[in-house]
């Protein structure tokens, strides 16, 4: 299911505070940057984050959620952060 465009604008505007935040649109998704790396994307409408250290530290109570790509090839474990979800 490819996600609504008003949720990532949701969510670019919750980020709005940052600078150099881009975003891509890829197959119906959306892969959000933060000065040039990903960072995480809009997936089924629900924001996912990569985590890595620095997110994990900003984030202790984001609910962890393990995705598997297409052909079974795993890909990285991402924060569902379900309270912005739950705003929209």
């Amino acid at each position: 299911m490819a996600s609504n465009k008003g949720y990532l604008d949701f969510i670019l505007e919750q980020l709005s505070g940052l600078e150099d935040i881009t975003w891509k649109a890829m197959m119906g998704e959306y892969i959000l940057y933060f000065r040039g790396r990903i960072f995480g994307g809009i997936y089924d409408d629900r924001f996912l984050v990569k985590p890595t250290k620095s997110a994990m530290a900003m984030m202790p109570g984001a609910e962890f959620l393990l995705l598997q790509a297409i052909g079974n090839h795993e890909s990285p474990a991402f924060f569902k952060l379900r309270s912005l979800k739950e705003k929209y």
